[in-house]
């Protein structure tokens, strides 16, 4: 499903003119070699500009002949390659290598080339005909060379102006050699067509925390991995075209910064069908948290949102609820990557997930912009801490529940408590968190009359009226001793959630102590809310509470405090 979608992906770029066709790819280059119609070496011209930072040339990108896969193994690129291959050298100056290098590129541009009678292809086979790599570092343009130019950066061949790459028939002898394979036929996964599977399939960049030269989907390396007697991804037979067309279009969408997004250690990249782009434009505001443009409010946000997740089109950004739309998360795994989650559905049903996820976050007290997926998931992560990225198998579990509109894991509940806990903090975050989490996952500990926006001064519910007498204490005590250092929450907090009957007779007598250094008017204002609070919860306190208690407390104290500072507003 994740292949043959990226190659329908890939053909709907091409439809577009937004990618390059099969065995062809964008590749960055730093230099070209200009030759004269003779082969010799006329010039090394810069292709791109100074960055102005540190002085260095900023390589452009160039649509060349598709790159081969390479290791530490001798295997050379058509048309364009590094200095070790086209002139012999490099900075290594491992002279053996650098030669054999040169010999492979030169042995691979006279197989393809020599059927061709242009200019540009006859300069280049009589280059390689008559450059020495031994002596290259003497010649006056490699002498005077830029210090780059040995580091592995790439250069293409320029002949009378033009650009090898450019020329017709040295286009067609490219296209001719790189769709001929040999080899048995086997059913392609992608296409359910015989064809000759590819051995190698082109490698993945753009993955962060992955190998910077590139990684895999399909690998096998190694026998285990091996079924049937079959070696590499013969195992997983995809054609040629297909392994092309999979891996150009996910290097496509990763290459674009503006759309790609990180969650825990999973990169996400978004697409729709027919590869329109304001549906990945909308995703990023609406599924990411990314800034709204200056054209949208958040109320264009909600109100989009509203009408996509009942089905209707949005005419502000042109969106159309059928659309067929698709999330990919992909993680480091060493060479290959793992993915981490993959969700298909129309469009109009992913942003109904999303909403609904979204109004379940709604509490009071939390800011008017929407909480992102990174946001929820920084919630369980020690801010103090070196390594502040959230739990891998987490996030993705957290997106896994937001797109496809399941329940929350546990895993995210248990986070959350760790760091009230540990900080005795409830930020707006963890309490929006507690709430979408008992909504979407009903407990009896946690019933629904809690999970509100805003305080609920008629619940009756044990927990939730106990974290609002502890709010009223510590407000009490904070009244009684201005600017303490150690209030009631840093000592008891936790104590207070987990064992009641423990507690809250020692908050009640120092609740006493602290009535009688007030003035009577907030006196007599303190003894009558604690009253009405304790009236609720009658003559005994429960010796324990369960986890979801426990988080009716938190809601309690949480809704008990945004009240106190509603009121200050409203004075």
């Amino acid at each position: 499903m994740i292949l043959q979608a990226l190659t329908q992906l890939y053909r709907d770029l091409v439809d577009r003119n937004e990618i390059a066709q099969d065995g062809w790819s964008p590749t960055k280059v730093s230099y070209a070699l200009c030759l004269s119609e003779t082969g010799a070496l006329e010039n090394i011209v810069p292709q791109g500009e100074n960055d102005g930072k540190k002085n260095k040339l900023r390589p452009t990108q160039k649509c060349l002949p598709a790159p081969v896969k390479r290791s530490s193994g001798i295997k050379a690129n058509f048309l364009w390659d590094n200095s070790q291959y086209l002139l012999g050298i490099a900075e290594e100056k491992d002279l053996e290598r650098s030669q054999s290098c040169f010999r492979s590129s030169a042995e691979l541009h006279h197989q393809l080339l020599k059927d061709v009678s242009t200019p540009t292809a006859k300069a280049i086979l009589s280059f390689f005909d008559k450059w020495d790599p031994e002596t290259a570092m003497k010649h006056p343009l490699i002498a005077g060379c830029p210090g780059d130019l040995l580091k592995g950066t790439n250069l293409i061949f320029r002949v009378n102006g033009i650009f090898a790459q450019e020329d017709p028939q040295i286009q067609e002898a490219w296209n001719k050699a790189y769709g001929k394979v040999e080899g048995e036929k086997q059913q392609c996964l992608i296409t359910g067509n015989f064809d000759i599977p590819e051995e190698t399939h082109p490698a993945i960049k753009g993955v962060r925390d992955a190998q910077s030269s590139g990684a895999n989907i399909v690998s096998f390396n190694a026998p285990a991995f091996c079924s049937y007697g079959k070696e590499k991804n013969f195992n997983a037979p995809i054609g040629k075209n297909e392994a092309f067309a999979y891996t150009a279009a996910l290097n496509h969408l990763l290459a674009d910064q503006e759309n790609v997004h990180q969650i825990g250690d999973a990169t996400v990249v978004c697409w729709a069908d027919c590869a329109d782009p304001q549906y990945n434009f909308f995703s990023n505001f609406a599924l990411f948290g990314d800034s709204l443009p200056e054209t949208w409010t958040q109320s264009d946000l909600r109100s989009a949102l509203s009408l996509l997740s009942q089905g209707l089109p949005c005419e502000k950004g042109n969106l159309d609820p059928k659309r067929n739309f698709y999330i990919l998360g992909l993680s480091p795994n060493a060479a290959r990557i793992s993915v981490r989650f993959f969700y298909r559905n129309s469009f109009g049903k992913l942003m109904k997930n999303v909403n609904d996820h979204y109004e379940r976050l709604e509490i009071e007290g939390k800011r008017t912009e929407l909480l992102s997926p990174w946001g929820l998931l920084r919630e369980t992560v020690n801010q103090n801490a070196t390594n502040k990225t959230p739990n891998p198998v987490l996030s993705g579990a957290v997106a896994r529940s937001i797109f496809m509109g399941i329940p929350y894991p546990a895993a995210l509940l248990q986070g959350v408590m760790l760091r009230i806990r540990a900080e005795r903090e409830i930020t707006a975050g963890r309490a929006a968190i507690l709430k979408a989490y008992y909504l979407k996952n009903p407990s009896e500990g946690c019933p629904k009359e809690v999970l509100t926006v805003s305080l609920n001064e008629n619940s009756t519910n044990i927990p939730y009226t106990l974290g609002r007498l502890f709010a009223v204490y510590e407000e009490l005590q904070e009244k009684a001793n201005p600017g303490i250092n150690a209030t009631i929450k840093d000592k008891y907090f936790n104590a207070a959630a987990a064992t009641p009957a423990t507690i809250f007779p020692i908050l009640d007598n120092l609740s006493q102590k602290h009535l009688r250094k007030l003035e009577q008017a907030f006196r007599v204002y303190f003894d009558r809310r604690i009253g009405e609070l304790k009236e609720v919860l009658g003559e005994e306190y429960p010796v324990r509470t369960t986890l979801p208690e426990q988080g009716s407390f938190n809601l309690g104290y949480y809704h008990q405090k945004q009240q106190r500072y509603k009121k200050k507003e409203e004075k």
